[in-house]
């Protein structure tokens, strides 16, 4: 497979595989053609190359960087704004983590939280704050078991991935 196939096909299959971890489509073939371009990228070529809009390369642009994904950058003479991705995948995955707590298991930590005490004696009330206070204890352990992978190294990861599969 020549080089711009090759990069054509991990492009696509990155912007699908996006909507797994959070983000649309636009916003993960950017981050993907980052990923593997050799030097950073204005907008202007980051559109040229995706086919996409001004405004929806910039939307994405800054979202990837409140991701913690992108980083600005600036070429000596030039006034344009570069883009480059971060390439070290343990960072890709912490940053990826970082933003599915926050946007997706805090919040439902919150919830369970306010609607943990129910009214009543009734067996339908016990059941359902049985059931929530399970809930609550799943997404708790893995909301500490997050937070330790997030401080780990990836040394640290590696080794205890392989140990679980052995």
């Amino acid at each position: 497979m020549e080089l711009q196939a090759a990069k054509q096909k991990f492009i696509q299959s990155w912007g699908a595989l996006g909507s797994s971890w959070g983000i649309n489509r636009t916003m993960a073939q950017i981050h993907a053609l980052l990923l593997v371009a050799p030097d950073p990228l204005s907008a202007d070529e980051i559109m040229e190359e995706l086919q996409i809009s001004r405004g929806n390369a910039n939307m994405n642009i800054r979202a990837l960087i409140d991701w913690g994904l992108l980083f600005k950058t600036l070429k000596t003479g030039d006034r344009k704004e570069y883009f480059i991705a971060e390439k070290d995948m343990w960072e890709v995955m912490k940053c990826i983590i970082t933003q599915r707590k926050k946007r997706e298991l805090e919040p439902m930590l919150k919830v369970l939280d306010e609607i943990s005490a129910v009214d009543g004696n009734a067996p339908e009330d016990q059941e359902f704050e049985k059931v929530i206070q399970d809930i609550k204890l799943f997404s708790s352990k893995a909301d500490a078991s997050l937070d330790t992978l997030l401080k780990a190294d990836s040394n640290w990861f590696i080794g205890t991935f392989l140990k679980m599969i052995r």
